[in-house]
């Protein structure tokens, strides 16, 4: 039976629960997540645990934060002045915006805080700091 190797371009369904068991993604109803395997296109954590596996195995995998999206860094929350975010720029606690880097390069950022005098935004990715589960099924290697 062929296993996975390295270089190999695989497609598997996957479903990423956090500690607590809730959901934060899933191919579930959709296509296959197909990836080259050691080539960096998806998490380490989950990249590794690839090679060895034959088509129609399943397993869990345990991710901690580091092989995943890393630590949250707390520098990479910002407050700023509520008036100088427009009206009509809605600030609902989880909308997520973009920003403007100092090179002109788009930075997602979640609303994280409102008071009456500033509106905290976060651009840590929203699974940084948490370590992550994945039941994972290999349905092809190609």
């Amino acid at each position: 039976m062929t296993q996975v190797k390295t270089g190999d371009t695989v497609k598997i369904h996957y479903t990423g629960t956090l500690a607590d068991g809730a959901t934060f993604d899933s191919s579930e109803g959709r296509a296959p997540l197909e990836f080259q395997v050691g080539s960096g296109q998806i998490i380490p954590g989950l990249d590794k645990a690839i090679p060895g596996m034959a088509v129609g195995e399943k397993k869990v995998v345990e991710v901690p934060c580091a092989e995943a999206y890393g630590e949250a860094h707390p520098e990479a929350r910002q407050a700023i002045p509520r008036a100088d975010i427009p009206a009509e720029i809605p600030l609902d606690l989880g909308t997520q915006l973009q920003m403007r880097g100092p090179n002109g390069q788009a930075i997602p950022v979640t609303v994280v805080e409102v008071t009456e005098a500033e509106v905290t935004l976060d651009a840590n990715h929203p699974l940084a700091g948490k370590d992550l589960t994945f039941a994972i099924e290999l349905v092809e290697i190609a």
